[in-house]
């Protein structure tokens, strides 16, 4: 096979542009997903929303639409291999090829091992976080190897992956694991999906706003506030910030990072 080489860039005028190019961003119709739709939009970008809650994802999409970009939305449940495929074609009806692919819908888990009934959670939690975007690639991402246009990939993982807070007082057991389970499968793609001019990442939030803040324990605020570097929470358009990054021309020889956005959390630890 002759291998998709992408060009590095030669001079800094329009290397971090990514106008015009084809975005398809799970859960993107609310909280971090949200706020990347709305920073590639800005950018120039056309934004295609796969979500649960096709309601608000049309709510999204028409806003983004404000911008002057083609941004529409898709119901989707990366859970269900079937809406995966599903989606995939209706992508197919609006853009002729995508440029790049964010995996960002997942869900939370708060159940111990042990007190998990036949570990249905930690399976439910598993089957979103991780095997949706296992699904999602294969489906997506074959896409875009078929059409050997190069391309990017994130997938939205979290410091959680990597560290543990206290896991007696916050029990996050599987979405530790899938989030962990989520970097690795991004070093396994990088070198597999390389071969098509295809680089994948991890953007790893720490603590951000989003739709969560409501259930945080005092005690992760109180850090915040007081140990992390950068003493606040992040903004999902912060996220969208890197995530345009890693999409552009300047981000071309970045390939299978895990990219912390946490305001220094991991360099004090995570103590809460």
């Amino acid at each position: 096979m002759e291998f998709v080489k992408v060009d590095p860039i030669t001079s800094m005028k329009n290397a971090f542009s990514v106008e015009g190019y084809n975005v398809v961003i799970t859960g993107g119709n609310r909280g971090l997903g949200r706020g990347m739709a709305q920073a590639f939009a800005e950018c120039g970008a056309n934004v295609a929303i796969l979500c649960r809650n096709e309601e608000s994802g049309k709510k999204a999409a028409s806003e983004l639409a404000e911008l002057g970009v083609t941004a529409f939305a898709v119901k989707c449940d990366v859970g269900n291999f079937d809406d995966i495929l599903a989606a995939k074609e209706a992508v197919a009806e609006k853009f002729d090829h995508i440029d790049v692919l964010i995996n960002n819908a997942g869900i939370d888990g708060k159940k111990t091992v042990f007190n998990d009934e036949r570990m249905e959670e930690f399976k439910r939690v598993m089957n979103v976080n991780l095997d949706g975007v296992a699904g999602m690639i294969q489906v997506f991402g074959q896409w875009m190897m078929d059409e050997r246009r190069g391309g990017s990939i994130i997938n939205i993982s979290s410091i959680g992956g990597q560290a543990i807070g206290d896991p007696r007082a916050h029990p996050m057991p599987s979405y530790n694991a899938s989030k962990a389970a989520l970097d690795h499968l991004t070093r396994h793609l990088c070198i597999v999906m390389g071969d098509y001019g295809i680089r994948v990442n991890v953007i790893a939030p720490g603590p951000t706003h989003s739709d969560l803040d409501a259930g945080l324990p005092p005690s992760i605020t109180q850090f915040i506030d007081e140990t992390m570097p950068m003493h606040r929470f992040g903004e999902p358009i912060e996220i969208g910030a890197l995530a345009v990054f890693l999409s552009s021309p300047a981000a071309s020889q970045i390939t299978g990072v895990v990219a912390n956005h946490d305001g220094g959390t991991m360099v004090v630890g995570l103590t809460f």
